[in-house]
């Protein structure tokens, strides 16, 4: 790699917001808060296709274009560390009772006294989810304890504990696993034993009225390191509910 591609190269995810939001430009030089430029709408309509993976969200010029237009039209569509609303997701793995498994843990940045730190707020893992199957809601139906079980001293408890599979269905409609409290009982039991990690990459959700992934591309030519690898115009009302699936 030449070192003008070196400079190019979007090294850090921090590197990557300044140039996002023109407080850098393109060869790493940092842009002075009292400079005309900092920030600039002009030089962001520049900088910001420079940020975009060339070969998948690139090659969509129209909705690359209406993206760019939509970010730069006011001074509201900068990202900030601290903003919320970006998670990392890293994949790893880890050995699980003697097998090696694929984990995605699900981390967001959290304020900290003066400073701040990543933190777990969720986790993936195909091991958990098999414990929790979704059945039909004609199958929950089956499984339930009659509304005057509490005049019976509840002595029908015991269909709860019958079948080991099914005994979610018995909790309310309400429920949701805890997949994260279960991974740290895991850990904490010696049962899930962290290998190494295999790939990161950032899910923003900053920016108002969409969604973008950041991934790391190692290859020749200038267009490298953190870019934009997947771009969606995605309503604040249909964000909420995969905000959910990061920070449930």
């Amino acid at each position: 790699m030449d070192e003008r591609a070196l400079y190019a190269m979007t090294k850090q995810m921090g590197q990557f917001m300044r140039r996002f939001n023109y407080e850098e430009d393109q060869f790493g030089g940092r842009i002075n808060p009292k400079d005309p430029n900092y920030r600039s709408t002009a030089k962001r309509q520049q900088s910001i296709p420079i940020l975009f993976d060339q070969q998948s969200v690139g090659k969509n010029s129209d909705l690359l274009r209406f993206f760019i237009e939509d970010v730069t039209k006011d001074d509201s569509s900068f990202m900030t560390f601290l903003g919320g609303r970006w998670y990392s997701e890293v994949s790893t793995t880890f050995k699980y009772k003697g097998r090696l498994i694929p984990v995605q843990l699900i981390l967001t940045v959290e304020k900290e006294g003066l400073g701040s730190k990543w933190v777990l707020t969720n986790i993936y893992c195909s091991e958990f989810n098999k414990l929790f199957p979704k059945g039909e809601i004609a199958e929950k139906e089956k499984y339930f304890l009659h509304p005057m079980s509490h005049e019976l001293d509840f002595m029908n408890i015991y269909k709860v504990f019958q079948n080991q599979e099914v005994i979610e269905y018995y909790a309310s409609k309400t429920y949701e696993p805890d997949y994260l409290t279960i991974f740290f009982y895991e850990v904490k039991r010696g049962n899930l034993v962290f290998q190494q990690v295999d790939a990161v990459k950032f899910h923003v959700l900053q920016i108002k009225d969409w969604y973008f992934e950041v991934s790391w591309f190692n290859r020749s030519g200038n267009n490298v390191g953190w870019l934009m690898s997947n771009l969606i115009y995605l309503s604040e009302k249909e964000k909420k509910d995969l905000i959910k699936f990061y920070q449930p």
